[in-house]
Formats: C-alpha cells, structure tokens, sequence
C-alpha cells in the first residue's frame, strides 16, 4: 500500500454496501412507477406506492432477495478481510479525502444511519490528523499552542484540508500574523446542520477543558456552510450552559448563506414538479436523495425545530426557527461576487455562484442590513467566486486586519 493511499481497504466496504443500498432503491423505484402505469390513473391521478403483484412482483422481490444475499455475503467476507490488510493502515491522500467529504456531502446523513465506514466521524483535526482531546495529547501533539485558539470551519462537501488551496491556509497565515493556534473541525457535512451544531457545541466544551495553557480568546471563521454550524453550536453551547461561548469573542462568516442558498430552493422546487403525476411521482425519490444537510441550505436553517416535525421535502417558505447572533461577540461578514464593482447586493443574481450576496450579508428584502453586522464589519468582494473565499489575497487581507 502507497504512503498515502487514495482508497483504503474500509472504504471498499463502504462503496460496495452502498451500492447494494443503490440496486435495492433503484428497484423499488422502478416497481413503484411499473404499478402505477399499470393502474392507468390519469395524469393527475393518485399516486400509490404499493409493490406490484403476481409474476411481475415475484421478479421484483427475486431481484431484491438476491440483492439483499449478495450483498451480506460480500459485507461479510469485508468484514474480515479489512482487519487484516489494515495493520499499518496507510495516510489518508488529499484526492480520497476530497472524494470521501463530497460523497459525506451528498449521502452523508445516509451513511451515518446505515453505519457506512464511509461516514465521516466529527473531530478537530491539524494537518488531517485528529486531535485526541486531552491535556497531555495537546500539549505534545501542538507546537507551542497559544491562548488564542482560532477555529475553521469548513463547507459542504468539503474538509478541513481544503482550507490550503494555490498555497494559501487562511488559519496558517493568521497564525503568524496574530499568535492564534489554528484548529481545523472536520465533520459530515450531509447530516442536519442543528445535529453538527450539538457536536461541535460538546467538542469545542471538551477541547477547552483539556486546552493546556490558559485561554485568552476563541474565534471562529466559517466557510459557507461552517457558518451556519457554528452559529448552531453557539446556540446550543448557550443552552447546555457551555464555558467555552464565554471564551468565544470573534466569529467572521465567509460566503454563509443566513437566508439560505437559491439552488437548493430550485431542487426543492423539482419534487414539487415530479410529485404532480402518478408517473413521475417516483422519480422524485431521485430529488430526495440529496442530504438533510443539503436541504438545510434552503432556508439556512440551524435548528431541529426546523426539521425535526415535519417533511424536510415539504415546500416551507421559510425556516420555522430564527435567532440572533451570539451576543457580546464580534460578528463579520463577508460575501463576494462574480460581478464587477458596483453591482447593487440587492440584484437576484449578484453573488458567488452559489451564495446570493444578500445571504452571504443577511440583507433584509428592502436593502437594509442586518444590525449585527454593521457596515465597518461587513464587506464586499468583486470578481470571485465561492472558493476564491478560500485564498484571495483580498480576503485574507481583510480578515486580517479584522483579527490583528
């Protein structure tokens, strides 16, 4: 096995149980649509989801069975066979980690409920390596931490390695501009951002009371979607009465859709078209495939009362829950666009190609900005894209002299 290996013995068992979970969804979908064009409803008629019958529902429950048999008896042999070629397990590669984050953004709250090893566990990491939270493990495994602890928070589909990009790690350049330790929180970005955001709220709770030298200051930069879990843990830190929001004194959000991303609102937006007929009813299982943390992104929800009673596929308007940045905590934000200098941030398509800039800054719809970020503690980028947030010489001057 290579020193770096791109795909690792545990992950062929990942791949291949969700490829049994693939053909058995795959099935079920073509038997469901087989029924209902049998019925011959109506275009607009009912939509049943009921197996088929008679010779044709016996060859859709063979295909199943045998499915079902292949796929323990492959899982089984795995199962075995992986402790033994993982002795001296080799270093995760930057392509496998890449693949492993996009298919955690995609699939990922499936993963974490079918027991996938693909599924990604929650942990603070430096250089891809986690950090086992203890005093003594911190102490020797960090070079000279410091008390300003700065944590990164990445995107969806994305880890905690992609902060480097062409050569840049914001937390790295930070760390020599100002004294922080930068940590790197790498999470399974397809589960429920409110989920994370309990996580990380626990795991930050923990990382303080191990931390080995006294605290002076915590401060958070959330990519995107790292935006929204951290205001999350915020959330959640505050009501499980956490020391560690006590700490918290900075938090700049770059590219963070606080009023929810319009892509997802479009995919919201194909179940509905797909749900009208019988006939096509089933295909929008295909829609639904897409992560709940994917579907969190609609609305930029951060709550469980967001999702927890009701159809996360339902066409809700808006976002059941909402709260205030965390007070007596610095708030900025950043948001770029693809367009040139002077483009009004209140124009439907002025944004980073996924992010609008009225989300990115938390506009409201007649143009006036959000109080908790005041204009000294917002800006603008022009002529970058989503991950230009990542390593323009622009951003990273700003935060910068936000932070320094």
């Amino acid at each position: 096995m290579s020193r770096h290996a791109h795909v690792r013995p545990a992950d062929v068992r990942g791949y291949s149980r969700l490829a049994i979970d693939a053909t058995l969804g795959l099935t079920r979908l073509v038997e469901t649509m087989h029924h209902n064009i049998a019925r011959t409803p109506g275009p607009l008629g009912t939509y049943v989801e009921e197996p088929t019958r008679g010779i044709t529902g016996l060859v859709y429950r063979s295909i199943q069975g045998t499915t079902r048999l292949v796929g323990s008896g492959i899982d089984a042999l795995l199962g075995r066979l992986i402790p033994l070629l993982e002795k001296e397990p080799a270093a995760s590669s930057g392509k496998r980690e890449a693949l492993v984050a996009a298919l955690n953004g995609v699939l990922g709250d499936h993963l974490a409920a079918s027991g996938n090893p693909l599924a990604i566990p929650m942990q603070l990491r430096r250089d891809g390596q986690p950090l086992a939270l203890e005093a003594q493990s911190l102490a020797t495994g960090l070079v000279a931490p410091t008390g300003k602890i700065l944590l990164l928070v990445h995107g969806l589909c994305m880890n905690d390695l992609q902060w480097r990009r062409n050569g840049h790690d914001h937390g790295a350049a930070l760390a020599a501009a100002g004294g922080y330790t930068p940590l790197y929180l790498h999470y399974n970005s397809g589960e429920h951002v409110s989920q994370n955001g309990h996580a990380c709220a626990d795991m930050l709770e923990s990382l303080l009371r191990a931390w080995p030298v006294p605290i002076e200051q915590l401060t958070i930069i959330g990519h995107s979607m790292g935006g929204l879990l951290a205001r999350s843990a915020c959330h959640y830190g505050k009501l499980a009465g956490h020391a560690w929001p006590q700490h918290l004194r900075k938090m700049v959000f770059l590219g963070t859709p606080h009023q929810g991303a319009p892509l997802e609102r479009g995919g919201n937006w194909v179940n509905v078209v797909l749900e009208l007929s019988p006939y096509t009813a089933a295909l929008a299982r295909l829609a639904k495939i897409r992560s709940a943390g994917i579907t969190d992104l609609r609305h930029g929800s951060i709550l469980d009362e967001d999702w927890q009673h009701g159809d996360r596929f339902a066409h809700a308007k808006s976002k059941k829950g909402t709260i205030a940045l965390p007070h007596g905590v610095q708030c900025f934000a950043i948001g770029v666009t693809l367009s040139k200098k002077g483009v009004d941030p209140k124009r439907p398509l002025s944004g980073d190609g996924l992010v609008p800039l009225r989300s990115a800054l938390d506009m409201q719809k007649d143009g006036t900005r959000n109080r908790c970020f005041p204009a000294s503690r917002q800006w603008v980028g022009y002529g970058m894209n989503h991950l230009d947030l990542l390593d323009d010489a622009r951003v990273y001057e700003q935060l910068r002299r936000w932070l320094c």
